[in-house]
């Protein structure tokens, strides 16, 4: 992803959800910045009105905005067939996310099922639906927003682990499909962002930390670095870049443990 030239340097279309408030807000400028044109979407199609207005005045780039709940079957079905009929798209940025913070029998189906549809089944279908037209014409970028709670789970936050958790390995796959190919896939993996999900958690940012809270801004600002960088997964506050590897390394080195048809040693069975 190339930086803007001039108001009319168009590289195709940038799609984020997600895109009324936090890090979506920020990757919708940034992306704009680059001279993509936008397609925004968002519950709140006030604040997304309002954005629109802002990035097609500072940047001359043109902005559409889709009004939907992304956890609504109806809703994600429509914007799922929006998307893969537009071949102008370039870019997808799976931003859209919500979260519950409690022990897990203190937290309503509801907003389990909320979770799963919009953390996991949201970005599973609009990757999916973006994927085809992608491999016809051998390029895109799909940026997946997942958590450092993708690969861990506090007492708290059980669903929500578990629902970026598939994001992680879903999005960990896609990049072994793509391999081949000119399409780029990115994991992000945040900590502590300051974000509106905190409130929605029933958190509150002020439960924090200061010292371990990183800006929105400066959250997708290091996010974009990885990607020019070509990091398939980008975790923007980890300084040491060895430590995701040495992840990977055991995630691998387990697996290949495990793939043998006889009972571990210590059991004492099948011997």
């Amino acid at each position: 992803m190339n930086a803007k030239t001039s108001p009319n340097s168009v590289q195709g279309t940038a799609i984020v959800t997600g895109a009324s408030s936090g890090l979506g807000k920020v990757y919708a400028d940034r992306l704009a910045k680059r001279g993509y044109d936008l397609i925004l979407i968002a519950r709140r199609g006030d604040r997304l009105a309002e954005l629109a207005q802002q990035l097609r005045k500072d940047q001359g780039v043109s902005v559409e905005t889709l009004v939907a709940d992304l956890g609504n079957p109806a809703d994600l079905k429509r914007v799922a067939d929006s998307v893969a009929a537009n071949n102008r798209i370039a870019v997808l940025v799976n931003n859209a996310g919500t979260s519950k913070y409690a022990p897990s029998s203190q937290v309503p189906l509801a907003d389990v099922d909320q979770q799963l549809a919009v953390n996991s089944k949201a970005l599973t279908h609009l990757s999916l639906a973006v994927l085809p037209g992608f491999r016809e014409r051998n390029r895109g970028t799909i940026i997946n927003i997942g958590s450092v709670l993708s690969f861990y789970v506090t007492p708290n936050t059980t669903a929500y682990s578990g629902t970026k958790g598939q994001v992680m390995l879903f999005t960990l796959g896609l990049q072994q499909e793509v391999a081949d190919t000119n399409i780029t896939v990115q994991l992000v993996l945040p900590a502590a962002t300051a974000t509106e999900l905190w409130d929605v958690a029933g958190v509150g940012l002020k439960a924090l930390d200061p010292a371990t809270i990183m800006t929105a801004e400066d959250c997708v600002d290091a996010a974009l670095a990885g990607l020019d960088r070509g990091e398939a997964v980008t975790l923007p506050s980890v300084d040491n870049p060895q430590l995701w590897a040495a992840f990977e390394d055991a995630r691998v080195k387990l697996f290949a443990a495990s793939q043998t048809g006889k009972p571990a040693s210590r059991y004492g069975v099948g011997r």
